[in-house]
């Protein structure tokens, strides 16, 4: 995966203080037995995450381990299921575990009437087959869904690169363009839910 990786294993002398033997194959093993990557994809839309994991930071200072995790699944149920395993793996070494920072799932229906009528508009005023796609990231559909449960919904947008970066940017030119599409969209969106 990696033909270019080198590694340089380089001596420094021992610090002061260090974490005695057994707490590190402790919470080593604990780092790597906890999930990380795609927990599960999705059985009705081909090649979809629907659930994972992120083992986004460890922090080992002042005595204290924090390890942060993102958990994410367009199925409410199965992210719960996976905080629950994560918990468990790290109480197995008498961490203390903070479930925080939740955002509901947002299950995709690729047949919904809306994504039917945005994508005949996109054709129709572009000339050009939109990029239909679901993500499992978290979207503002997923707090929409949970207040207002059988909503129509789709998300789109611009061209945004590096999101949630410093070097996030948004592609100017299709802001114009996605500003015009959703205006006649929403001339268009009471008659499609009348049909």
């Amino acid at each position: 995966m990696e033909p270019g990786l080198k590694l340089e294993l380089v001596g420094i002398d021992l610090p002061a203080k260090v974490m005695n033997s057994a707490d590190q194959k402790q919470i080593l093993s604990a780092v790597y037995a906890c999930p990380n990557g795609v927990y599960r994809m999705s059985p009705d839309i081909p090649d979809l995450v629907q659930t994972s994991n992120n083992v986004a930071r460890v922090l080992i200072r002042n005595g204290e381990i924090e390890v942060l995790c993102l958990t994410r699944s367009s199925v409410d149920s199965e992210k719960t299921d996976l905080a629950q395993a994560i918990t468990a793996n790290f109480s197995n070494v008498q961490a203390n575990v903070n479930l925080s920072g939740e955002y509901p799932g947002w299950t995709p229906a690729p047949e919904s009437t809306i994504v039917r009528l945005m994508t005949d508009l996109y054709k129709e005023m572009y000339d050009a087959e939109p990029n239909v796609a679901a993500c499992h990231a978290g979207l503002e559909c997923g707090i929409l869904g949970t207040n207002y449960p059988g909503m129509d919904m789709i998300s789109f947008g611009p061209n945004i690169r590096g999101a949630h970066s410093p070097d996030e940017k948004v592609q100017i030119s299709s802001v114009q363009k996605f500003w015009n599409y959703t205006c006649e969209a929403l001339k268009r969106i009471p008659n499609a839910t009348e049909e």
